[in-house]
């Protein structure tokens, strides 16, 4: 798949890597928008089929096939346009917020409330489950939170590598980075299908502190609710934004400090002790010492100022062809309104660097919904730019990126038990519906 990359030192990021990635991305993307949405029923319920989840499964296919294997350098590519791909559908989303403003200024109790089922639907429902499966002192990292970058980064510094806590953060973590995005669109569509909660509680749900979750539960709730497509993506992308701004540290020192007591109360009620074991099954030696998880290690990419632009270049042309081929147009407009969004992102990577406790996708939601918001006279310039601009378009060559750094995690996944990963899962759900339900209690009051 890359022989243009075979003269190349081993791990020396080369042109024909960028070429690759670049390609493979958008072409990925263009598939998928042929493919387009299809909607199958299943008794009361039904299943939503749409570009993003074709986007993320044809990337899978791509990226572990052996055939041609995408290399590890081709994913370190991936990997920067990954990054620079979602903060661009963030800024988007942003500016579907701040022209919403005024219709969401009474869903103040709904907005604090999903908070409180992000933070506790995964600690009562999951944890109990892991603790149950025998996961051992790997349920509390699994169960207090859907694991996100930031939670790994604090399981290293709080329980080191080697300690189960990590494992069970370090395994939601990569499957959700992995299947996330497609576990969500599914279960958000399948939700959304049953009727049995408003698509605005969905969307409330769906602030799960992940940009590509986020955009494939909006995908789903869109195709099955289209009137409501534009409040749907904006509320969520609100929802989400509150969770960025205190999630973590409501995790930290509310969701973590009740996982670990309520573990011990599991721990003693089903009889099992800290690696799972049941107590009269216990083993009078030692416990073996647990393999540490991790992914391959990839060449990392060196950014210079010209890597950097290029990166930009790429994300924003890639985004526009999709569009195009989406929406059957292409206006000036379009490519302005891309270059207006690109210019965002960039501030929010720079701004993230010099206030690192605060992620870059805060600052790009946060400038996105102030600049498009109608009490600033940008408000109208910036909207009037981008109605041409489809955020799941746009989004959709992130989505695809993500199915191509899969080979990088393969190892990795095949260490993982089905214990860990029904664990995720229910992770995922718990969080997800406890939070649309208690939203849901606020919407209809």
């Amino acid at each position: 798949m890359e022989r243009g990359a075979g003269t190349a030192a081993p791990g020396q990021i080369t042109r024909a890597h960028w070429v690759t990635a670049t390609v493979l991305s958008t072409a990925v993307s263009a598939v998928a928008v042929l493919i387009g949405e299809h909607k199958f029923d299943i008794g009361p319920a039904a299943i939503a089929l749409f570009p993003i989840v074709w986007a993320v499964l044809i990337g899978a296919i791509v990226g572990v096939q052996r055939w041609r294997p995408v290399s590890g350098a081709t994913r370190s590519v991936a990997g920067v346009l990954l990054e620079i791909s979602i903060l661009l559908f963030l800024a988007k989303l942003g500016t579907e917020i701040g022209p919403t403003l005024a219709k969401f200024q009474n869903l103040g109790p709904a907005i604090v409330l999903q908070e409180v089922g992000h933070i506790f639907g995964t600690v009562i429902i999951a944890l109990p489950v892991a603790v149950a499966l025998g996961i051992g002192r790997a349920s509390i990292g699994a169960t207090w939170s859907i694991d996100r970058e930031s939670y790994l980064a604090f399981a290293i510094e709080r329980f080191g590598v080697r300690s189960p806590e990590y494992r069970g953060v370090f395994s939601v973590w990569l499957i959700g980075t992995v299947f996330g995005a497609l576990y969500v669109s599914l279960l958000a569509g399948f939700t959304g299908s049953l009727g049995i909660f408003s698509p605005l509680a969905l969307a409330l749900g769906l602030g799960l502190g992940s940009g590509s979750m986020m955009l494939g539960g909006v995908g789903a709730l869109s195709l099955l609710y289209p009137e409501q497509a534009a409040e749907i993506a904006a509320l969520a992308a609100l929802s989400n934004l509150v969770t960025n701004i205190v999630g973590f540290y409501s995790g930290v020192f509310l969701a973590l400090p009740l996982c670990r007591r309520l573990y011990v109360f599991w721990s003693r009620l089903f009889g099992r002790d800290d690696e799972g074991r049941r107590h009269r099954a216990q083993q009078t030696s030692a416990p073996e010492e647990q393999e540490v998880l991790a992914v391959a290690e990839d060449p990392k990419a060196r950014m210079t100022p010209w890597s950097r632009l290029l990166s930009y270049v790429i994300v924003g042309v890639a985004g526009l062809l999709v569009n195009a081929l989406g929406t059957w147009s292409l206006a000036v407009e379009d490519a302005i309104g891309i270059a207006v969004l690109l210019v965002i992102v960039r501030v929010s990577v720079a701004l993230g660097k010099l206030l690192p406790a605060i992620p870059s996708s805060v600052f790009v939601l946060g400038i996105g919904t102030l600049l498009s918001a109608g009490f600033l006279p940008t408000g109208a310039w910036l909207t009037g730019l981008l109605p041409n601009l489809e955020v799941m378009l746009i989004g959709l060559p992130g989505l695809a990126l993500i199915g191509l750094t899969l080979g990088r995690d393969v190892q990795a996944l095949r260490q993982l038990s089905w214990k860990i990963v029904l664990v995720a899962l229910l992770t995922y759900t718990s969080s997800f519906l406890a939070a649309a339900a208690l939203g849901q209690s606020v919407l209809h009051l």
